[in-house]
């Protein structure tokens, strides 16, 4: 048994593994730079329906971002991943430390990566993967909706209050109140689950997730980081790990 994560989401399935220099009969992996769109992975699997079309189930984030772009294409400082390229250039007012713990470890200039994860199973959201699963419907279409942010001290910045779920219903669907439209038309493509726990070698992901991911950060005040991950209804306490970058193109979907 391998634990399987969706950006960091836990649940549990056997997987054989061939012997090979990347996992044998898998579907494209994800994180990837979505700047290149180069795959050869032959697996194909359908696009997954818009996420206005499909329920909510949860939402988490990754410190550092899991995928890589012009935009946040630094090597992160602590641990795997990338950082935004603004992050380079904060005031030092932006800067300024809040009082507290923020969500574990998190300070301003950090870089996190959002997810807003859908499925198309009649579900409503809550903690971890199982929240977009159900009896019913064990084998959902799933899509992930990206945001990658840079943590700043300033009330001017992004609140992530309006992007939190909060109930929130639209055409009988559960949605976020928002998700960010102004960072640039999102990159689609056929991916994978995530996590710390998978490379692309020996311990690929099995399952099938549709990716939208933008391609320019934003800022995002970091008090509204710190209270959401005081009080949500996904259980969401501290970022998640970021697997290492995928860039074998055997095991990239190409990008349309």
């Amino acid at each position: 048994m391998k634990k399987l994560l969706i950006g960091g989401l836990l649940t549990m399935a056997s997987v054989s593994v061939f012997a090979a220099d990347v996992c044998e009969g898998y579907g494209p992996q994800t994180g990837r730079d979505i700047d290149s769109r180069e795959g050869t992975n032959k697996v194909v699997f359908s696009m997954a329906p818009p996420a206005s079309q499909m329920n909510l189930c949860n939402i988490h984030f990754h410190k550092n971002a899991e995928h890589k772009a012009k935009d946040f294409s630094v090597p992160a400082t602590e641990g795997k991943g990338f950082m935004c390229g603004m992050s380079q250039n904060l005031t030092a007012a932006e800067l300024k430390a809040p009082s507290g713990k923020v969500c574990g470890d998190l300070k301003p200039g950090d870089t996190i990566e959002m997810h807003w994860v859908h499925t198309s199973c009649d579900v409503a959201p809550g903690p971890g993967l199982g929240s977009c699963l159900s009896p019913q419907c064990a084998n959902p279409n799933l899509r992930v909706e990206t945001q990658v942010f840079t943590l700043v001290n300033d009330s001017n910045a992004m609140d992530f209050n309006d992007m939190d779920y909060d109930g929130n219903m639209v055409n009988g669907y559960h949605q976020a109140k928002s998700i960010p439209m102004t960072t640039g038309a999102p990159v689609e493509f056929l991916g994978s689950t995530t996590g710390p726990s998978f490379d692309d070698a020996m311990k690929c992901s099995p399952l099938q997730v549709s990716w939208s991911v933008r391609p320019h950060c934003a800022k995002v005040d970091i008090n509204t980081i710190a209270n959401w991950c005081e009080s949500n209804e996904f259980d969401e306490k501290e970022g998640h790990g970021v697997r290492q970058l995928v860039t074998d193109p055997r095991m990239l979907s190409a990008i349309h």
